[in-house]
């Protein structure tokens, strides 16, 4: 997306062609999030506007972000309050942002708040915008719950209704079906499957073994551990919640290390009896958001703000949502790097999200398959596999946690993070979605 610049690295060829179109370089500048949390436990009495409010306000302040020098406000989401259809806008409106500063909201499932970076990316690029805040929420604590439709139609009906025999009528059928409610699923509707049965079927398809699975859900709560307690999850801002018990969240709370004989013990979550998916090795329901300030290098130095990491490119994926749900990081990488002009050995730091701990290896398994890679991926022969050295070393989206419309800036401010104590230059960012939908982004360290 952006203007081959020089850095301390020296040369940078993801962005050289960039600089055939004349784009000026993005940057992120910072990002923050709330705690992550499991949902029903502190979050729980909230809206998730109140989240993003909390997001958006926090990251004006670390950031000593003028308002005058804001142009747009974009937040992601998937599971909507119809209160706050427009929740970036409410959120923004709640933080004290002036109300002429205008504000939408995006939604693709899981990387719902990817969407509103490179939405920001293109305002940026096109130079309808110079500053942005991008943003994430999700609060799977309070959903909406409908009366199923009979019952719906009915309510509708009671407005139209003359008489008393009519209304008594048109009640009788409500009362019939009160008790018979719609429930919202994590399930696909062209399919009508769960994503977890999906992650099942892949992991079988790829040969990822229960064990496999543990092993990595127990590595992601272990680095999420030693990642907190060193004091690396800098993006996180404290919540206050008021009320009789009033208190401070400070930290996320679903990071739980165990032992792989604990986790053996566990019953398959969705294919029973034989699946290999279950609580453990899956992410959990969380509430939690997110915010991400972005600029163009030029107008972030004219102003005084120090970069984190270039915001580089990104690129959108999609296939069958039944049989490859859940492998838009096998597809999205490689189409990703080969379009920057760079191969495995030049990126430093991958963020993976981990919707399944089976979801993640058997995408790292596609990308080193001739069958995969050949067959359906049409390349010559199979395209690599990522170094676990280099994978989500502060944990992932199974222990840190996964509000659906949040985690996409979560990834990219570890990304940011991650470059600059290793020493990195480049960063990749990959996630699956529903639909079959996946992203990648890629992201460089910022050397000046």
């Amino acid at each position: 997306m952006l203007r081959a610049v020089s850095t301390s690295f020296g040369t940078a060829r993801a962005a050289s062609t960039a600089a055939k179109r004349n784009l000026p370089n993005i940057v992120l500048v910072d990002a923050v999030r709330t705690p992550f949390v499991v949902s029903g436990t502190v979050f729980k009495d909230l809206m998730a506007v109140d989240l993003q409010k909390e997001a958006i306000k926090a990251l004006v302040e670390k950031t000593n972000l003028p308002y005058d020098k804001l142009d747009h406000i974009i937040c992601g989401t998937v599971i909507q309050e119809c209160k706050t259809s427009n929740i970036a806008r409410e959120a923004a409106l709640l933080a004290g942002v002036p109300d002429n500063i205008p504000a939408h909201t995006v939604t693709l499932a899981c990387i719902s708040s990817n969407v509103a970076i490179t939405q920001g990316m293109g305002m940026l690029a096109t130079g309808n915008a110079n500053a942005i805040i991008a943003g994430g929420v999700e609060l799977l604590s309070d959903v909406p719950i409908r009366y199923n439709r009979k019952a719906r139609k009915a309510m509708l009906g009671m407005n139209k209704a003359k008489d008393v025999g009519s209304k008594l009528k048109i009640g009788g059928e409500i009362a019939k079906n009160l008790l018979s409610p719609e429930l919202p699923t994590v399930a696909e509707f062209s399919t009508g499957e769960t994503m977890g049965h999906s992650g099942d079927r892949l992991a079988a398809a790829f040969n990822v073994s229960r064990r496999e699975q543990d092993e990595f859900a127990i590595r992601s709560h272990t680095l999420a551990s030693e990642a907190a307690k060193n004091g690396k999850f800098t993006d996180i801002i404290p919540v206050f919640l008021d009320g009789k018990k009033p208190k401070t969240i400070k930290e996320d709370n679903g990071i739980r290390v165990s032992t792989i004989e604990k986790l053996s013990t566990l019953k398959p979550a969705f294919v029973k009896p034989h699946g290999t998916v279950t609580a453990a090795n899956a992410s959990y329901l969380t509430d939690g958001a997110s915010a991400a300030l972005i600029m163009t290098e030029e107008y972030a130095l004219a102003n005084g703000f120090k970069p984190k990491a270039y915001l580089r490119d990104y690129l959108y994926v999609a296939q069958d949502p039944k049989d490859q749900l859940l492998l838009s990081p096998a597809y999205v990488i490689p189409k990703l790097l080969d379009k920057a002009g760079l191969g495995l050995k030049d990126v430093d730091v991958f963020e993976i999200h981990e919707a399944f701990a089976g979801q993640v290896l058997a995408n790292l398994n596609a990308m080193d398959s001739d069958y995969f890679c050949k067959d359906h991926m049409k390349r010559a022969g199979k395209f690599g596999r990522v170094p676990m050295d280099k994978l989500n070393l502060w944990g992932g989206s199974l222990s840190i946690g996964h509000p659906f419309g949040a985690t996409g800036v979560r990834l990219a401010a570890h990304s940011a993070h991650r470059l600059k104590e290793e020493k990195g230059q480049y960063a990749v960012i990959a996630a699956c979605a529903a639909g079959g939908h996946g992203v990648g982004m890629l992201l460089e360290a910022y050397g000046k």
